[in-house]
């Protein structure tokens, strides 16, 4: 096992400590998750419905800024639902033909935060709008890292900001002679036969 995969597989236990700890927390919280819902002891749900910050209470402590940037913050929902419909038509039609495993929607698109009792009505709607906006870059992050790694795993020069999952375990920038095993490599983890395709040998 090579440096970069010591590290992958430290960072997938940190990630299975984190979820141990959301454990914790959902039962110090006193709720549980059954058949895709979020179920809170009632004493509870009265505790947060006590708690609500009522909505006119809410929209006179707003400051007029907030208020006035608040159609551009919403706008961008044009934008981002036709994103979601075209990177979701992209990897219908094109994952198939390269063999890729198409990537889960719904395991990166998540709205319930709108549960909860204590948030008011606005409250709510931000909390779905925030829940759609970044649950989709994250499923589009999954559905463009997929695609890198079948065309392109090649680590870039300088640093980046930000990567998906499949980049640590790119070429190194300038090996060539590690480049063809390389690509075989990531196109392996990613497509479900664990071979490139044909399509991948007639055009890659």
């Amino acid at each position: 096992m090579n440096a970069t995969d010591k590290l992958l597989t430290r960072i997938r236990e940190l990630q299975d400590e984190m979820e141990e700890e959301f454990a914790r927390r959902r039962a110090a919280f006193r709720y549980q998750y059954r058949n895709g819902r979020v179920v809170f002891e009632a004493e509870v749900r009265r505790r947060h419905r006590e708690m609500r910050v009522r909505l006119l209470t809410f929209l006179r402590r707003t400051r007029p800024l907030t208020v006035i940037t608040a159609p551009v913050i919403y706008s961008l929902i044009v934008p981002f639902v036709l994103l979601d419909l075209c990177v979701t038509l992209y990897q219908a039609i094109c994952f198939p033909v390269y063999g890729i495993d198409k990537v889960r929607r719904a395991d990166f698109i998540r709205v319930d935060r709108h549960h909860l009792a204590y948030l008011n009505a606005l409250q709510k709607l931000n909390c779905v709008y925030c829940g759609y906006c970044n649950g989709l870059i994250g499923y589009v992050q999954e559905i463009a890292g997929r695609t890198e790694a079948y065309w392109c795993p090649i680590k870039h020069a300088a640093r980046i900001g930000a990567h998906h999952s499949y980049y640590a375990q790119f070429v190194d920038y300038g090996d060539a002679e590690g480049f063809e095993a390389g690509l075989a490599t990531a196109r392996n983890r990613i497509t479900k036969s664990g071979l490139s395709g044909v399509a991948g040998k007639e055009i890659g």
